[in-house]
């Protein structure tokens, strides 16, 4: 898995079981390999690039997924059966019909000699779909003792079960505006939340990001990193306020928006709600402060493994639901015309299927 916060690449050995329509899962080993400042930079700057580098960068890419799933394997002294790569995202604009994710399968599979499958998202944006956020199918199976699962990650997102219906979507930006401010102070990230809390909330900026049109439109919705530099930093830019404002006045834009849709789904008594909370965001205990100052439910947050692995666990579940041909995205999380059997498939199955 690599998300939007551009951090690295998170791989995790998984083993995945059901029994009678009941699954487990168990993190064997779990590792995140942080990118270089190359690799940041190229990744960062496809988007603009010629179409002969994107081909290019896309095979490489994969190419160096698959060496480092061999040194992984190699270190931990594990074999797999099957690789489920996310890639990372280049293009998110469901709303053209497009969502592209690079990591080419054949050279992840070429490398490793284990099959692959890739490209979750692409099936449900034809079939009118976000293509995101996709973690919702795995939130119901293998944490379902919740009755919400926030991942706090480049995005904010939630999955729920409301009136029976399953719903899931991404709330707002996170990671990704907290990580760009740190790199103002020289900083990948803001390490325990120590930035923001030097800084004041700026009440005029907060009050314009919480009026950004996105907060208003009904789920199922997804952002992508173009919709924050179309309808998000030139708010942030245009404030001239010192840059430890900035970090608070966002953690608070973070939690407040949050806490919103919680207690939207929650309805009547969101004290009565238990919420899963994973990703990078959670280990920021000023946000996570924030969060709960903003919200009666319970926010649960799990051991370190989880909170950085719960992403790459799930596409490993989605993995194995494709070469079952069993839905592992669901239209209800999506808005998709239909539930779909989505990744495409590189090397041999024949001894998994």
């Amino acid at each position: 898995m690599s998300g939007t916060s551009m951090d690295g690449i998170d791989l995790a050995h998984c083993t995945i079981e059901e029994n009678n329509n009941a699954w487990k899962y168990s993190i064997n080993a779990a590792k995140t390999f942080e990118y270089d400042e190359k690799w940041r930079l190229r990744l960062s700057k496809l988007r603009s690039q010629s179409a002969y580098n994107f081909v290019r960068t896309d095979r490489y890419y994969g190419e160096y997924i698959g060496l480092l799933i061999n040194d992984f394997l190699k270190e931990n002294n594990l074999n797999a059966d099957l690789i489920a790569s996310h890639g990372h995202t280049i293009f998110h604009q469901p709303e053209n019909n497009i969502t592209t994710q690079i990591g080419d399968g054949n050279a992840i599979s070429a490398i490793t000699g284990i099959p692959t499958v890739t490209n979750f998202r692409a099936m449900d944006v034809v079939l009118g779909g976000q293509g995101a956020p996709l973690v919702g199918i795995g939130d119901g199976l293998l944490f379902g003792e919740y009755d919400m699962c926030l991942n706090i990650g480049g995005f904010a997102n939630i999955s729920a079960t409301i009136n029976g219906n399953k719903v899931a979507y991404d709330i707002c930006p996170a990671n990704i505006l907290l990580n760009r401010i740190a790199r103002e102070f020289d900083l990948e990230f803001d390490e325990d939340g120590k930035i923001a809390e030097k800084g004041k909330i700026d009440y005029d900026l907060l009050a314009d990001l919480n009026n950004i049109d996105y907060y208003n439109k009904k789920y199922p919705k997804s952002l992508g990193r173009e919709w924050i530099n179309q309808n998000f930093w030139s708010i942030v830019r245009e404030c001239k306020i010192e840059k430890e404002d900035k970090m608070k006045t966002l953690v608070d834009h973070i939690a407040g928006q949050i806490g919103i849709n919680i207690d939207q789904l929650a309805g009547d008594d969101s004290s009565k709600i238990r919420v899963l909370a994973t990703g990078g965001g959670v280990l920021n205990p000023v946000l996570i402060d924030y969060i709960k100052s903003n919200t009666d439910a319970e926010i649960v947050v799990p051991d370190s493994q989880l909170i950085n692995f719960k992403e790459a666990l799930v596409f490993a579940l989605m993995g194995v639901l494709r070469i079952q041909n069993k839905p592992n995205v669901l239209a209800s999380f999506t808005g998709a015309d239909s539930d779909s059997v989505s990744g495409s498939l590189h090397g041999d199955f024949s001894k998994l299927v």
